[in-house]
Order: structure tokens, then sequence, then C-alpha cells
């Protein structure tokens, strides 16, 4: 029997399935495999350069997959869609973001009041302090913050010195020697400043003298006798605390320490001048060396307490012209006597 064409193809394709089922079922996976990579082909036809090797990749999976019976893997999304994902994420954010919440600090002392970031500006000092007038003792502690102790403290000098404890003080160690020194007139005195090198001894401690001054009238007194002048000898140990010798000075005949000192003054304030020779402050102390001491402060701004005072008894005399001299430039410069209070004195027998 002759068979039309196309019935006769069919019966032989129905012949070569039946005797090898095995290429037929790779001819139908082969079929569907490339169904399918068309398919996710055209889906990924967005993505990047790399998308048709990553589609072939599923392809390839998915045909491996159901020839070994093996349930179907799901990959992950290509960089296009991550992308999409994303962007759709943050759209939907940030239609939903609401405005951040106004915080209003308070001060502690009053509602409603915001707190303020300044701090309160220090106080500064008005000006220069002085010995009368407004810039005068009375009112050092309102000139500048660090002088309050001028006003507050409570062991202040000078003390009118009377009343003290009789007792055999330790006698202080002078090592003074010849030494080098500078003159200044700093605008409250005339100090000299004197080179290192000269010391004292006191109840076991070391001081080393570092200048000593002058005023007028003595700004201690004995008893309630005031001397026409002083001198303090000022020094310091290693650990900053001051021991301070005061000389009182009184009319009689001439010192050739002072003397050497005024032949020296500089010629303009806050300016040093140099002497051409060394100084002896051995021949500045008297020589009974007995003396009463107390603790007190700086008579001074910035009236710094926790000082050693230890003042000599007896006087040394300098004469009428050389107090002129100095009266000349600072005919008053002693602070007033501070209140004792409970502070105790010794007087050294």
């Amino acid at each position: 029997m002759k068979l039309p064409l196309p019935s006769l193809l069919l019966v032989c394709l129905a012949w070569g399935l039946a005797l090898d089922p095995v290429a037929a079922s790779e001819s139908g996976h082969k079929t569907e495999s490339k169904a399918e990579s068309k398919a996710e082909t055209k889906a990924d036809a967005k993505g990047e350069g790399k998308g048709e090797r990553k589609t072939e990749s599923k392809a390839d999976a998915k045909a491996d997959a159901k020839t070994e019976g093996a349930p179907e893997i799901k990959l992950p999304p290509s960089m296009g869609e991550l992308r999409e994902m994303i962007e759709h994420k943050i759209s939907e954010v940030r239609a939903t973001r609401s405005p951040a919440p106004v915080v209003r600090l308070q001060a502690k002392g009053g509602k409603g009041a915001e707190k303020s970031a300044r701090k309160e500006p220090k106080p500064e000092a008005r000006g220069p302090w002085a010995y009368d007038g407004p810039s005068g003792p009375a009112h050092w502690h309102e000139l500048n913050p660090e002088f309050k102790q001028c006003g507050m403290g409570q062991r202040q000098s000078p003390i009118d010195i009377r009343d003290g404890i009789p007792v055999e003080l330790d006698p202080i160690q002078f090592d003074y020697k010849l030494s080098a020194f500078r003159v200044i007139d700093n605008g409250h005195t005339v100090q000299v400043n004197v080179e290192p090198g000269n010391r004292i001894v006191v109840n076991g401690r070391r001081y080393d003298l570092v200048q000593f001054h002058f005023h007028r009238p003595s700004e201690e007194r004995l008893n309630g006798r005031q001397f026409e002048m002083v001198a303090h000898l000022v020094h310091k140990d290693l650990e900053g605390k001051l021991a301070i010798v005061a000389v009182l000075i009184e009319e009689g005949k001439g010192h050739p320490i002072v003397q050497q000192v005024w032949n020296n003054l500089p010629l303009e304030k806050r300016t040093e001048q140099a002497g051409l020779q060394g100084l002896d402050l051995q021949q500045l102390l008297p020589e009974d060396r007995r003396y009463v001491t107390y603790m007190g402060s700086l008579s001074t701004p910035p009236c710094t307490e926790g000082v050693l005072w230890m003042v000599m008894k007896k006087p040394v005399s300098v004469s009428a012209q050389q107090i002129s001299i100095f009266s000349r430039l600072y005919p008053m410069n002693a602070r007033p006597v501070q209140p004792l209070g409970d502070r105790l004195i010794k007087d050294g027998q």
C-alpha cells in the first residue's frame, strides 16, 4: 500500500521513538529546555551584559534537575532585578518617613526657658591696684577675681604684733653672701632682685632668697608702734612655699646697703638696672636677730595665705635723707593692719 508523505514521516518518527526511548526522552528535554531558555532570555533582556550567559545557566540547571528527578532549584534574582527591588524599597521608605521630632531643653530654674549654650563670662580686672582711692586696699578684692583672698582671707598680713607667747625660738640661720643684684621700680615699690645662692634655714627647712623690697611706713607694728620703713626679704623653698623676713627701719645714721640700692635706681619705672658692685646682704640685718613669728599672707595682691612671717624685733637705722629719697617715689605704700583672728604669735626671747 502506498502511503502519503506526511503519514510516512509520522510513522518513521513513531518507529524511531519506539526503538530508542532514551533518545526520545532527551529530545523532549532539549525541546523543553530551549523553550524555557527563550522565555527567560526575554525576561532578562533588560539586565547587564552578562544576562545571556546567566539565562543559559538557568535553563541547563532546570533541565538537569528534571532529568535526575530532583526538585527544581530556585536561583537568586539577577542584578537588574535586585536594582529594581532596591529602588522600589527606597521609594516606599521616603514616602512613609516623617520629620524628626524637635527637642527643646529647659533650664532648671524656670519653665519654658531654653538652656543657653553660652557660658557666663568671667569677671575681669577693673584696673591696677593702688594704696589709696577706689583701687586701694579696701577694694583690692573687687579689682580682680584672683584677688579675692584680700577680702575673704582669715589670715592676712600685716598685723599688729602683740601678746605673743614667749618662747625660745631656734635662730634663723642666714647664709647670705656678696651677690650681684638688679634694682627695679615696679610701680608699687623699689625692689631688689638678687642672684641665686642666698638662703636661710628655719625649723629645719631651707628657703632661697628671691628679692627684697621696701614699704613706707612699716606695715608691721610691734605692740602698736609703727616704724619709718620696713624691708621685706622674700624667700621661697623647692615646693614654692614662702618665708618672709621683715627688717624694721627707723631714722638714724645712714645705711650703706640702702644707699647702694638708691645709687642704682633706674630712671624709668618697670625697667631693671644692674648694680656695678656686689651687695653684702648680711649688712642689711640687725645685730640682734631675735624675732617674732606667725602665719600670714602676702601684704600685696593677690594676698596669698600660708606665708611664714619672721619679724626682727630690733630695727636698723637709715638717714633722714635716705628716707626722703624713697618718700619722693612712694610717700605711702603700706597696707593697713589686718585682724589677728585666732592666730598664734610666738615671741622669741
